[in-house]
């Protein structure tokens, strides 16, 4: 058989084009901060053009069988021009931070052409102290938070002066896309593949059989337990309402130390505490709202990564989501930590993630119709109140052309009946969030960015109250046991 020049998107990747409408976006990306001067738009596109064979999705667009012979295909865009995704403004005096905010609203506002590849990035020129942005946008069909990372970052140098990039020795041709006869051979060797993969295993299971049972009980007390979860919805807040097209985003910034300090205090981990920190804000803001929070928990959608190592610089998502607590019924800061520690302690510890894995899995053999029907159930307001998504980023500084990022403040995506997406990204040394909202159901979403902020100092706070009152105590054991300073000769 002729060599294939097309990828069918998996089932994942392809639930999401099945979850956007006319007001749920399934893009996501970021908003980049520089020190000045910016470059010029033909620098960018320069370095734009020098990268962008590492990444070669970002020439491709999608096609769609006809018949519904299988999930859609990537496929070469003979039509690509690089700069009609790379664009150029710039920002009305002052150049204030909030006013890169809005436009990045406006901006995450509008749905990507999906004719053309999924992806746009913005040169943003004066924003105030002499800087600038490159908002990237990205189908997260194209791209995962985790993996993104590694897509971003090629765009970068780890230097100011940057090492030459290897370039193919010829220039990039699209190959061209594939007739109706081989998309549908490829859809049935894909079913009959899919059939030799389970039987394979079924031959394993002969063979192993005590293997076999155990990964069959962990399967089944998975998808139990992710049933258990579904017949326990989350509940009805004002962060569940219908939403329009338009948004609004704000972006708060915190150092990485402060949450280190805080875990190293009172224990869990780092994304314990962005979980009680985002409790703590959203407690207040339901206040301010008139909601009664007693005995009221919200649900977080938190995705995991499943990408192992050798899957890292492959393109497409390795993701499944566990329901992360939000306990905005505990007003003390530190034992709403301890709650979520706990909490999400225990969901690693079940099978929840094993049997979202195993869904994930199964939906690579569905019929499309069936497959879009069950992506409407992942984002069910059902299930969470709001996505919650932590990612890693590099922990050392990056440069475009020579000028360090400083900032960077990551934008998810807002489901069906969801108003409210909360995105952190750590980046050398930093920890900040990005909040993308409904333009119309929050309007007073700088006030829960403030919220975040007076959480997170709350906890910092407490954690420094402790530590001195353990130090202090430490000390005068010490002296109780003899061990403390000496006393000075009379």
């Amino acid at each position: 058989m002729a060599q294939q020049h097309f990828d069918r998107l998996s089932a994942l990747d392809a639930s999401f084009l099945a979850q956007e409408g006319p007001s749920s976006h399934m893009h996501v990306g970021g908003v980049t901060l520089f020190e000045g001067p910016a470059p010029s738009y033909e620098e960018v596109l320069d370095q734009v053009r020098g990268r962008l064979h590492l990444v070669p999705r970002y020439r491709q667009r999608l096609t769609f069988p006809r018949f519904e012979s299988g999930r859609p295909l990537w496929v070469d865009d003979p039509s690509f021009h690089l700069e009609y995704h790379v664009r150029q403004t710039a920002l009305p005096r002052p150049g204030a931070e909030d006013q890169l905010m809005a436009l990045t609203a406006r901006i995450f506002s509008q749905p990507l052409d999906r004719s053309k590849p999924l992806w746009e990035l913005w040169m943003v020129e004066g924003v105030g102290g002499g800087r600038w942005a490159l908002l990237s946008k990205n189908h997260h069909a194209l791209i995962d938070g985790i993996s993104g990372v590694d897509l971003v970052t090629v765009l970068f140098d780890l230097a100011p002066v940057p090492q030459p990039v290897p370039h193919p020795d010829a220039p990039w041709t699209p190959e061209p896309e594939p007739g109706a006869a081989t998309v549908l051979a490829s859809g049935a060797l894909g079913a009959v593949r899919a059939g030799l993969r389970a039987t394979t295993r079924a031959v394993e299971a002969v063979g192993r059989p005590g293997a076999a049972l155990a990964a069959t009980a962990e399967a089944g007390q998975g998808l139990g337990e992710l049933a258990w979860a579904i017949l326990n919805p989350a509940p009805a807040t004002p962060l569940n309402v219908e939403i329009g097209p338009h948004r609004r985003f704000v972006g708060v910034r915190n150092d990485l130390d402060r949450f280190k300090e805080v875990k190293d205090q009172f224990g869990g981990t780092v994304n314990d505490v962005v979980l009680t920190v985002v409790s703590g804000a959203l407690r207040g803001w339901l206040g301010s709202r008139g909601v009664r929070t007693e005995g009221l928990e919200l649900r977080a959608l938190v995705p995991v990564s499943i990408r192992t190592t050798d899957q890292h610089h492959q393109l497409g998502n390795r993701i499944v989501a566990m329901r992360g607590p939000l306990p905005v019924y505990i007003d003390d800061p530190v034992a709403r930590l301890v709650t979520v520690s706990r909490a999400m302690q225990g969901l690693k510890e079940s099978k929840q993630a094993v049997g979202a894995k195993m869904l994930t899995r199964a939906q690579a053999f569905a019929p499309p119709t069936i497959l879009a029907q069950a992506s409407r159930l992942n984002f069910s307001t059902r299930l969470f109140n709001l996505i919650v998504t932590n990612v890693p980023g590099p922990q050392f500084p990056l440069y475009v052309r020579g000028r360090e990022l400083q900032d960077v403040f990551p934008v998810a995506f807002l489901p069906k009946g969801h108003a409210l997406a909360v995105a952190i990204m750590s980046y050398h040394g930093r920890m900040n969030f990005g909040l993308l909202a409904d333009y119309d159901a929050v309007p007073d979403l700088e006030d829960i960015g403030r919220g975040i902020e007076d959480a997170l100092a709350e906890l910092v706070a407490l954690a420094r109250t402790a530590r001195a009152a353990a130090e202090r105590s430490g000390r005068e054991g010490a002296r109780l046991n003899g061990h403390g300073p000496e006393r000075p000769s009379e």
